[in-house]
């Protein structure tokens, strides 16, 4: 094609998929590609509901959106990249680790937990919990299962990730799709995976993009944060409450155990991960 006439988004075609070729073939981006941020992500398949996913890593795009912890988060996860446990659809994510520069980075932990395919949490052992780290392309690949369905949630897989030395991203990823997409509060079509089913299974890819400041690549931009409001009073739906925070529910009294967002279906006597009794 004559590159005077090649129009800017076949160009962005071209660069992302050049980068991730690299990157699976274990050698170096060409120069050409060097003199500015590529493109991090290669999509194939239909295009997921009409949402340009946020790991996009482009000039100018800012980092993959965080979301709410949940309720069932737990930490110590056994370091594993296989949770399979139990009966369900196979499914296989995989996907690069990228910075605000667009190159990748190695090191990065990545803690993994979801429901299993009844849509349960496991919160007293780590079924479908574990912990990784990328390569030295920044690559990371989980086998699991596709997680069932949670009351009131649509389909998700929740992850930590954190570039050594940096802050934390919190998150979940999405299947396209899925008709609770369209009814789930939480839901952002920016963190869509690009899923296909492949014999009985399910193949998954996904992209993160860290605020991490690389070089070429814009410095991020320092933004305030606020603490989120002590709580206090009733529990009530769609309050921030911080950890330590106390509220009464029933004409019980609740301290909070850790910071979160509460929505329907978390109130204190429902979920012991947030809420104590005290």
């Amino acid at each position: 094609m004559d590159r005077e006439n090649e129009t800017p988004e076949a160009r962005h075609v071209s660069r992302k998929t050049v980068l991730r070729g690299a990157l699976a073939a274990g050698i170096a981006a060409p120069a050409v590609l060097m003199g500015g941020p590529a493109l991090a992500r290669t999509l194939t398949g239909p295009a997921a509901e009409d949402a340009e996913p946020t790991p996009m890593c482009d000039d100018g795009d800012g980092p993959t959106v965080a979301q709410i912890e949940g309720p069932y988060f737990k930490p110590n996860s056994p370091l594993r990249s296989s949770m399979v446990d139990g009966s369900g659809v196979a499914l296989t994510l995989s996907g690069y680790v990228f910075g605000r520069g667009c190159q990748p980075i190695s090191g990065v932990l990545l803690d993994f937990w979801q429901a299993d395919t009844n849509g349960a949490y496991d919160n007293t052992g780590f079924r479908f919990r574990g912990h990784q780290f990328t390569d030295s392309r920044g690559l990371y690949t989980l086998t699991t299962i596709v997680p069932g369905l949670y009351p009131g949630r649509t389909r998700h897989i929740h992850v930590k990730a954190q570039a050594p030395g940096q802050p934390i991203l919190t998150t979940q990823l999405y299947f396209p799709n899925e008709p609770r997409n369209n009814t789930d509060t939480i839901y952002d079509p920016r963190l869509l995976m690009n899923v296909q089913t492949v014999g009985g299974g399910r193949q998954a890819a996904f992209d993160f993009v860290l605020n991490v400041a690389q070089n070429p690549g814009p410095t991020p931009t320092a933004t305030s944060t606020t603490t989120p409001p002590p709580g206090g009073g009733t529990w009530a739906p769609g309050v921030a409450y911080a950890a330590g925070a106390r509220v009464t529910y029933g004409g019980v009294g609740y301290v909070c155990l850790q910071g979160h967002t509460s929505m329907t279906g978390w109130e204190p006597p429902n979920v012991p991960a947030l809420w104590r009794a005290g």
